[in-house]
C-alpha cells in the first residue's frame, strides 16, 4: 500500500503570504524525484520554482495556472512507496518517508505530514479519495451549499463581501469545489450582464437583488430619467487586480506614505565633466563603465560623509538604526512592473564591479529571474528616472529605507560656466528623505556633495 503525502505551498520568504501559479511542471500520474521542481510560481518579488520534498507518483494537483494560493494551501499530493503504474494509492497510516530535508523558508520536511485535504474554518478533516472529482457530481453542486463555504483565500472572501455576493450560492471551479477569485469575478460579470436581476443559467452565479420599482400612479408621477437603483454589482470598466508585483508595490508605497514624513530637495548640476570623464575611461580600453555605476560610486561616497541617510527607523523601539554597509537598490521598470534590485556591499565595489552587477541584475529583472534575496535588504535607493525622458520627480521612499536619490535626464541647456553663457550637459538631482533621521542641513549637505562630484569628478575618480 502506498502512502499519500500532501505537499503544501511553502513560505517563500520575506513575509510573503501568497503566490500565483504560473506553470505546472508535472501532470497527475507523473513520477517525481526528491527535490524535483513541480510548479513555477510568481510571488510579489520573483519567479520561483518550487521543489517537491517527496519521491513518488503525483496523484492530484491543486490550483489552475493563473490562480493564487495562500502559503500553507495544498499544492499537490504524492503517492510514496508505490510503482509508477500503480497510480493513486490509499492512505495507510503514519508516513514513513522522511522527505528530502531540503528546507524552503518556513517549510521543513524532516517529517512528512499525513495526507489531508484543505481545512476549512469550523470543519473537521474527513478522508477523501485521491481521484479528481468526477463530472457526475456537478448536479449536486448546483444546490445552495449548506454549512462551511469552500473558500480558502481571504482575498476571495473580501471581494465577495465588498460586492454583496453570497458565497453559499457560488459553485467553485477549483479542486473539491473550492471557490476561486475567478468564480467571484464571473458571478459579478454575469449579474451585470443580466441587468443585475437575472440569474445566469450556467456556471457560477450569485444572489444579486435589486429594489422593485413601484407601479406608477399617474403619467407625471415619476420622471423619465430616474437614477438607477444602486446595486452590489461593480461599476463598468476595466478592472485590474492588485496582485503580484503591482500589489506588492501598492502595499509598500502606501505604507511608506502612511509612516514616513518625507521631504524633498533638489538642485541642478553641470554634468559635462562627468560625461567627459566617463568617455575618457571607456576610451582607455577594458570593460566599459556605465553612467549609473559612476552615480552609484558618487552616492556611496556621499553616504560615507552623511551616514544619517543610510539608515532606517525602528518605530517599535523608537530608534534610528544606522547601517555600516551600503546595499544600494536601484529602481528598474520591467514587464512585470517596478522592481528594485539590490547591489550588495556597493560601498566596497569599484566602478567596474558596479557596472557588471548593475548589468546582471537588470537582465535578471527583464527575464523575471530575480530572487527574493536580490530584491530585499536595501539600505538606500538610486532612482534614475531620466531614462523615461523626465527632468525631475519627488519619488516615494522605498520603505523601510530613509532616503532616495533621484537623477533626471542629462541634456544640453544654457548655463553660466566660468562667467560666460555656454551650452552644458545639465542634470536635475533630487533627494527625498525621512525627516525623522535628519534635518534639512544634512540632506542639503548630502545633495550638494553629490552635485559637486558630478560637476568636478576628478578627485573622486582617483578612488574608482
Amino acid at each position: 500500500m502506498a502512502q499519500v503525502l500532501e505537499f503544501k505551498l511553502p513560505d517563500l520568504g520575506e513575509g510573503l503570504t501568497e503566490a500565483e501559479i504560473v506553470r505546472w511542471l508535472v501532470e497527475v500520474g507523473d513520477v517525481v524525484a526528491v527535490d524535483q521542481p513541480v510548479v513555477e510560481v510568481e510571488t510579489a518579488k520573483a519567479m520561483v520554482d518550487v521543489p517537491c520534498p517527496y519521491a513518488g507518483v503525483v496523484t492530484a494537483r491543486f490550483g489552475e495556472e493563473g490562480s493564487e494560493l495562500p502559503v500553507g494551501a495544498p499544492l499537490l499530493t504524492v503517492a510514496v512507496g508505490a510503482p509508477a503504474s500503480d497510480g493513486p494509492a490509499e492512505d495507510s497510516g503514519a508516513p514513513s518517508d522522511k522527505g528530502s530535508g531540503n528546507v524552503l523558508v518556513g517549510y521543513g520536511t524532516s517529517e512528512a505530514p499525513a495526507r489531508r485535504r484543505r481545512v476549512r474554518p469550523g470543519e473537521s478533516v474527513p478522508a477523501v479519495p485521491v481521484e479528481p472529482v468526477s463530472a457526475n457530481g456537478a448536479a449536486a453542486a448546483r444546490e445552495v451549499i449548506e454549512g462551511p463555504v469552500p473558500v480558502i483565500s481571504p482575498l476571495v472572501r473580501r471581494l465577495a463581501r465588498e460586492n454583496g455576493l453570497d458565497l453559499r450560492e457560488l459553485h467553485g471551479s477549483g479542486p473539491e469545489g473550492l471557490i476561486l477569485r475567478a468564480d467571484v469575478e464571473y458571478a459579478l460579470r454575469a449579474a451585470q450582464a443580466h441587468g443585475r436581476t437575472a440569474q445566469p443559467s450556467a456556471g457560477p452565479h450569485a444572489r444579486v437583488t435589486s429594489t422593485p420599482a413601484p407601479a406608477p400612479a399617474s403619467s407625471a408621477a415619476v420622471p423619465a430619467a430616474q437614477p438607477p437603483v444602486r446595486s452590489s454589482a461593480p461599476p463598468a470598466g476595466i478592472r485590474t487586480p492588485l496582485k503580484g508585483v503591482r500589489g506588492a508595490v501598492a502595499d509598500k508605497l502606501s505604507r511608506s506614505r502612511r509612516e514616513i514624513p518625507d521631504a524633498t530637495c533638489w538642485v541642478d548640476a553641470d554634468a559635462t565633466e562627468l560625461m567627459r570623464a566617463r568617455t575618457a575611461m571607456n576610451a582607455a580600453g577594458g570593460p566599459k563603465i556605465s553612467l549609473i555605476a559612476l552615480l552609484a560610486r558618487i552616492t556611496t561616497a556621499a553616504l560615507a560623509r552623511f551616514p544619517e541617510l543610510n539608515s532606517t527607523v525602528d518605530t517599535e523601539a523608537r530608534e534610528i538604526v544606522q547601517f555600516d554597509h551600503v546595499h544600494l537598490g536601484f529602481a528598474a521598470q520591467t514587464e512585470r512592473g517596478l522592481v528594485v534590485p539590490v547591489v550588495r556591499d556597493a560601498h566596497a565595489r569599484d566602478a567596474e564591479s558596479l557596472t557588471a552587477e548593475f548589468a546582471r541584475l537588470t537582465e535578471a529583472g527583464r527575464t523575471g529571474t530575480l530572487t527574493p534575496a536580490e530584491l530585499t535588504g536595501g539600505t538606500f535607493t538610486l532612482n534614475n528616472y531620466g531614462v523615461f525622458g523626465v527632468d525631475g520627480s519627488t519619488p516615494i521612499i522605498n520603505h523601510p529605507e530613509a532616503a532616495m536619490l533621484g537623477v533626471g535626464r542629462i541634456i544640453p541647456k544654457p548655463w553660466v560656466h566660468e562667467g560666460e553663457l555656454a551650452v552644458r550637459q545639465l542634470v536635475e538631482l533630487s533627494l527625498t528623505f525621512d525627516h525623522r533621521v535628519c534635518d534639512g542641513g544634512t540632506a542639503g549637505g548630502f545633495l550638494r556633495y553629490v552635485a559637486d562630484c558630478v560637476e568636478h569628478p576628478a578627485v573622486l575618480l582617483r578612488t574608482l
